[in-house]
C-alpha cells in the first residue's frame, strides 16, 4: 500500500524549505489544490489497462487542470488565451491530458459549488468539445475578438490594467529607480550566492542578445507561484526594459526538473539536451503564439526557462460563473478546445500521432463514457490521498502538528 506522505515528502526533497512548507500549506486547503500540486502521484495511481492505453501518442503539456490556462503576451506582443504550464509536457496517451482535466473539475466541484449533475455535465462539454475539435482535423486559438463569457470577461479586464499599474505593485520606486517588493506572499529576498548567480546570467544572456540594454537587470528575488513547483528554484528578474521607471520589464528564470509524468507512460521519449529545452520546445509547438521572452537557458550548470513574467491574475476567475452553468460550460468548452488543438498543432513531431489519426480517433464513440468512468474513479483516489495527507500534515510530518 503506498504511504502517500512518504511519496510526497520523496519527490519534493531537494527544494527550497521556506517555499516549500507553503506548498505543503496550501495542499492541506482543498483537494483541488491537492491535485494541483502532486501531478507525479496522479499519474502515478491511474490505473493500468484503462481506457487510455492505446490511444494516439500525442504532445501534452502533463499538468493539465482548470487552472492551467490563462492570458499571456505573445511574442507578437498580442495577447492570448491558452494553457500555460509546460513544466510537464512529454510524449503521452491523448486521453492522459484529457482525464486529468476532467478529474480537475469533478474535485473543484465543491469549492465552485457546483451539484454532481452539473459538474458530470461538464464532463460531457469538455469531451464533446474536444471530439469535435478533433474531428475537423484543423488547430486554432481564441482571440479577444472571439471569446466569449468569462474568457471575454478576462481579455476586458487586461485593458483596465496598464503595465505601470502592474509595476508599481511588484516594486517599490524611489525616485526613477524601482526594486521589487519582498513581501512574503509574491516574492521573497534571495542570498548573496544567488543575486551573483542571476546577475552573472543575466550578464551572459543578454550579450547574446539584439539589444543587451534590455535585460540589464536591477533587482532579483525569489519568487512565490503556483502550487507544485513551489519550492523549485526559481526567480522574479527586473530588468531595464524599454527603461527606468515605467519602461521596466519583469521575467520569471524557473529551474526546469524532469517530467514527473514520464515515468507513467510507456511512451518512448525523445532525447533532450536539457530539461528546459523539452519544456520549451513543446510549448512552441502546442500554442498557437509563444509567451514573451521564452527560452531555454542554463545557469550554473542547471537548466531553467526564462520568460516574460505572468501575472496571476491573468486567469479566469471560475468562482464567478454565478449560478449560470452555461458560463462554466463555456469556459470548460475551451479548455477542451485549447488542449485538441494543441495536440493538433504539434501532431507528426517527434512519434507523436499526425492529424489523421487523430482525425479518425475523435470520430470513435468508444471512449467517451470510459474515459469519465476513470476520470471519477481518479477523483475518488485523489480525495482518498488528499484526507491520508491531511492526517499527515496534522500530524506533524510535513512541520509542526496542528494543534485542536
Amino acid at each position: 500500500m503506498l504511504d502517500v506522505a512518504a511519496e510526497i515528502a520523496n519527490f519534493n526533497t531537494g527544494r527550497d524549505p521556506e517555499r516549500l512548507s507553503m506548498k505543503y500549506k496550501l495542499m492541506r486547503t482543498s483537494a483541488f489544490v491537492f491535485l494541483r500540486g502532486t501531478c507525479h502521484l496522479f499519474y502515478a495511481r491511474l490505473p493500468s489497462g484503462s481506457v487510455i492505453a492505446g490511444t494516439p501518442a500525442t504532445w501534452i503539456c502533463g499538468d493539465m487542470h482548470l487552472e492551467n490556462f490563462g492570458s499571456y503576451k505573445g511574442d507578437n506582443r498580442l495577447i492570448y488565451f491558452d494553457m500555460n504550464d509546460f513544466d510537464e509536457a512529454c510524449l503521452a496517451p491523448c486521453l492522459a491530458e484529457l482525464v486529468r482535466l476532467l478529474t480537475s473539475v469533478l474535485i473543484a466541484a465543491d469549492s465552485l459549488q457546483v451539484s454532481r449533475a452539473e459538474a458530470l455535465a461538464l464532463c460531457h462539454t469538455a469531451i464533446d468539445s474536444y471530439s469535435a475539435v478533433l474531428r475537423f482535423g484543423k488547430a486554432r486559438w481564441i482571440e479577444e475578438e472571439t471569446a466569449e463569457g468569462m474568457v471575454r470577461e478576462l481579455f476586458e479586464a487586461l485593458h483596465e490594467r496598464t503595465r505601470v499599474d502592474y509595476l508599481n505593485r511588484r516594486t517599490d520606486l524611489k525616485g526613477k529607480q524601482r526594486a521589487l517588493k519582498i513581501d512574503g506572499k509574491k516574492a521573497l529576498p534571495v542570498s548573496d550566492t544567488a543575486r551573483l548567480a542571476v546577475t552573472a546570467f543575466m550578464k551572459k544572456f543578454s550579450a547574446g542578445e539584439p539589444n543587451p540594454a534590455f535585460f540589464n537587470m536591477l533587482d532579483v528575488a525569489r519568487r512565490i507561484a503556483g502550487t507544485g513547483s513551489l519550492g523549485v528554484d526559481r526567480y522574479v528578474i527586473l530588468v531595464e526594459g524599454k527603461g527606468s521607471p515605467d519602461g521596466n520589464y519583469l521575467l520569471d528564470l524557473k529551474e526546469a526538473l524532469p517530467s514527473s509524468v514520464v515515468p507513467h507512460v510507456k511512451t518512448k521519449q525523445p532525447k533532450w539536451d536539457t530539461e528546459a529545452q523539452r519544456v520549451v520546445e513543446v510549448q512552441h509547438r502546442a500554442q498557437a503564439v509563444s509567451q514573451a521572452f521564452l527560452h531555454a537557458v542554463q545557469m550554473d550548470g542547471k537548466a531553467y526557462v526564462l520568460r516574460g513574467l505572468q501575472p496571476s491574475e491573468d486567469r479566469v476567475a471560475l468562482a464567478n460563473w454565478n449560478g449560470k452553468l452555461s458560463r462554466l460550460e463555456s469556459v470548460v468548452n475551451n479548455m477542451a478546445e485549447l488542449s485538441a488543438w494543441s495536440q493538433l498543432r504539434s501532431g507528426g513531431r517527434q512519434g507523436s500521432a499526425i492529424a489523421d489519426e487523430l482525425i479518425a480517433f475523435g470520430s470513435r464513440r468508444d471512449w467517451q463514457m470510459p474515459l469519465i468512468e476513470l476520470a471519477t474513479e481518479c477523483e475518488t483516489q485523489v480525495k482518498t490521498d488528499w484526507r491520508a495527507y491531511c492526517e499527515a500534515y496534522d500530524s506533524g510530518r510535513f512541520g509542526p502538528p496542528v494543534k485542536g
